[in-house]
């Protein structure tokens, strides 16, 4: 994820208005240590460690540490009844699954993702884990929209059919 900060321009995204209608956040344990090793970096680009004021819910099986002031929960498991909580929390905002393609693909397989928002840089090409570990031929995801955001990157927008 380093790539995105010489990419990324937070005012030029869709990342303002996306993240005022979040309510809660499911990230991987890859994706939120790969947040704590970079917490400089991170605090750098939006003053703060943990850039998120909603609570957040890490899928993990090992034991890490949560970062102070912030609000994490550790689970493990089924997304089911973990989406339950995040839905309680969230109340009518939506609820980001922030990383992880597999955690992605988890709640796409128990029907519990509406929407995919895939931001690519032209640094990933040909690179890196797999996105979406998952093929989805039925139903079909739809592309809503597409969306430049500066000189090296796109937002793609797919709506999850049920």
């Amino acid at each position: 994820m380093e790539w995105l900060f010489p990419l990324a321009n937070l005012e030029d995204s869709s990342y303002p208005e996306f993240i005022a209608e979040v309510g809660a956040l499911a990230m991987g344990s890859s994706t939120y240590e790969w947040m704590v090793r970079n917490a400089a970096k991170i605090a750098a680009e939006t003053g703060s460690l943990w850039p998120y004021t909603q609570p957040a819910w890490v899928f993990t099986s090992r034991t890490l540490s949560a970062i102070e002031g912030a609000d994490i929960r550790f689970v493990k498991g089924d997304v089911h009844p973990v989406h339950e909580e995040m839905r309680a929390a969230a109340g009518t905002k939506n609820i980001w699954i922030v990383g992880g393609g597999d955690l992605a693909g988890q709640f796409h397989d128990a029907g519990l993702l509406d929407e995919l928002i895939v931001q690519i840089g032209s640094v990933t090409l040909g690179r890196g884990k797999q996105l979406f570990p998952r093929r989805v031929l039925s139903p079909i995801l739809r592309l809503t929209s597409v969306r430049q955001m500066g000189a090296g990157m796109v937002e793609l927008r797919y709506e999850v059919g049920k």
